[in-house]
C-alpha cells in the first residue's frame, strides 16, 4: 500500500491550518485599527475638528 498521497494531503492541510492561525489575528488587528481610525475621523468631523 502506498500512503504518499494521504501523507502529502495531511501535511498540506496542517500547513494551511498553521498559516491561518498566523494570519487571522493580523487581519483582525488590521480591521480593528481601520475601524478605530474611521470612528475617530467621524467623531472629529462631528465636533467640527478635521484631522488627517
Amino acid at each position: 500500500m502506498n500512503y504518499q498521497g494521504y501523507v502529502i494531503a495531511a501535511y498540506a492541510i496542517f500547513m494551511l491550518a498553521i498559516l491561518w492561525d498566523w494570519l487571522a489575528p493580523k487581519l483582525q488587528i488590521a480591521r480593528a485599527r481601520r475601524e478605530a481610525k474611521l470612528r475617530a475621523r467621524r467623531d472629529a468631523t462631528r465636533k467640527g475638528e478635521v484631522h488627517s
